[in-house]
């Protein structure tokens, strides 16, 4: 019974995400966006509406809910919560609104495929294979309502309810999604690390690294990712003002950025109801009123060579036991060597398709910050060292595979080619001289010498350094597997071959 006695009959079934909905038995679907969707259930009785849902993401998202709705066609009613500063920058409900206000016409979707896009300021898309008649039929069966306050939604919700029960507007119409198929190669499990200039440069080799080896698992929400465990991803070089490629491949643009900076270094208090901890209210405020921010920069001040420079994002009792929708952000460090600043920041989950790179940008901002104010209020001459990120989690989600195998395609082959082959580990220089290979080990920087390696195979030689040396890039490794076999194949023909590093093997010229 509704609240004013009417009957419903009504059952919501969702084919997409289904554990991830609240059901009720009305004739009302309720979208909260980032507003967590309790924070509306607790006001409504279940006749007084069909299903609460959030929608984080227009171009993930609202696929998979014109779908549902296409599949429960006795929802007549729609309340769309666009209430927060998360709901502005995602765009989620804002394109869904357009949607039913503005329509969809044909397209190209980012990967290149024909699909619907939504007529928006805001790209999203809708698979080809749904009809254009349902789509349509939707559009003018469904009434539709925007709230900016939580307040506002219950009122809608419950002015609905109270009307008459209406007839389904179609039988339910079911589409089902095509599924993408990754191919996996074989690979560590934990343990890896990647390094980059820039974040979208390291983004591009992180999603590559995931999509290659990463094990495809489900997850807590309906779905699969593809996941690597422990990822070490390395920014050497960020610019201060952000590096966006051109054309700009990332998954957002310059503007996204200033909003999503200050969720990280202002203390937004997210008091209103339904909304959740901002990354800056748990470091400004969120852990017995402490400012961390400001109180690493005095402890860096007044100790530079500290390592206790610790700000943690964890509340064990909340968030380990009660909290169903913990920080994946939990632990950042800074640390100062030779004048160098770093941060390294740890995440118990991370999203690197769609989040690593605005992550990395907001944490990038807090490191210059940081670095900027202890700069200013100590005597010490620092430089801007790298930024890392410790992803315990590193996964991309199944909805993003297609996104993410274009962007490879794409982007992955130019930055491989743009490498500078620069090893930490050194170099080596590579003789043959008396019957025997000689080695020398040197320095990246100055050159110096500091091993020396002789014999006459390349296994030999290669195992020496393979102890030495376990840090050698893969590249490097092979390389030099290569040259140690060339040099080897010099001294084992029988007429005599000239061995040059990094050159053709070539034979003696004897005189007539």
């Amino acid at each position: 019974m509704t609240a004013t006695g009417k009957a419903t009959q009504f059952e919501y079934k969702a084919l997409h995400k289904p554990n991830q909905l609240i059901y009720g038995l009305g004739q009302t679907a309720v979208i909260t966006g980032w507003t967590v969707k309790q924070a509306i259930a607790k006001h409504l009785q279940p006749e007084e509406y069909a299903v609460i849902g959030q929608l984080y993401s227009p171009t993930r998202g609202i696929n998979l809910l014109i779908r549902n709705l296409l599949l429960n066609p006795h929802v007549r009613y729609l309340v769309v919560l666009n209430a927060t500063k998360e709901d502005k920058n995602a765009g989620g409900c804002q394109c869904l609104l357009d949607f039913f206000r503005n329509g969809f016409e044909e397209g190209r979707s980012d990967t290149g495929r024909r699909c619907w896009i939504i007529r928006s300021a805001i790209l999203s898309y809708i698979d080809i294979d749904i009809d254009i008649n349902a789509l349509e039929k939707l559009r003018q069966s469904v009434d539709w309502k925007e709230a900016k306050l939580i307040t506002d939604a219950v009122n809608q919700v419950k002015s609905y309810a109270e009307r008459n029960v209406i007839e389904p507007w179609s039988l339910p119409l079911r589409f089902d999604m095509s599924t993408v198929e990754s191919t996996v190669l074989p690979g560590p499990r934990y343990g890896h690390r990647i390094e980059g200039k820039t974040i979208a440069e390291t983004w591009v080799k992180i999603i590559h690294r995931i999509k290659t080896t990463g094990t495809i698992r489900p997850t807590l929400h309906d779905g699969q990712w593809q996941e690597l465990i422990d990822l070490m991803a390395i920014v050497t070089d960020e610019p201060d003002e952000f590096y966006f490629p051109e054309p700009n491949y990332l998954p957002f643009d310059r503007s996204f950025i200033d909003p999503y900076t200050s969720n990280i270094l202002d203390d937004i208090s997210h008091s209103e109801e339904g909304v959740k901890y901002t990354y800056g209210q748990l470091l400004r405020s969120g852990f017995y009123e402490i400012d961390q921010i400001k109180a690493v920069i005095k402890k860096l001040s007044d100790n530079i060579d500290s390592a206790r420079v610790v700000m943690s994002l964890w509340n064990v009792r909340n968030d380990l036991l009660l909290n169903d929708s913990p920080p994946c952000l939990n632990h950042i460090w800074i640390r100062v060597v030779d004048q160098e600043l770093s941060l390294t920041a740890t995440f118990r989950s991370n999203d690197m398709f769609s989040a690593w790179p605005a992550n990395a940008m907001g944490l990038r901002a807090l490191q210059k910050h940081i670095w900027d104010e202890v700069t200013k209020q100590s005597t010490h001459h620092l430089k801007m060292g790298p930024l890392i990120t410790i992803s315990q989690s590193a996964h991309i989600y199944d909805d993003c595979f297609e996104n993410a195998d274009k962007l490879i395609q794409h982007q992955y082959p130019k930055i491989f080619k743009q490498k500078d082959y620069i090893d930490p580990s050194g170099n080596f220089m590579i003789s043959v001289q008396d019957g025997i290979i000689l080695l020398e080990h040197t320095t990246p920087g100055s050159g110096e010498v500091v091993n020396c390696y002789s014999g006459k195979s390349a296994s030999q030689l290669y195992g020496q350094i393979a102890d030495d040396c376990p840090g050698l890039q893969v590249e490097h490794a092979m390389y030099l597997g290569a040259e140690l076999q060339k040099a080897e194949v010099a001294l084992s023909i029988s007429q005599g071959l000239i061995y040059e590093q990094d050159k053709p093997l070539k034979t003696y010229l004897v005189s007539k």
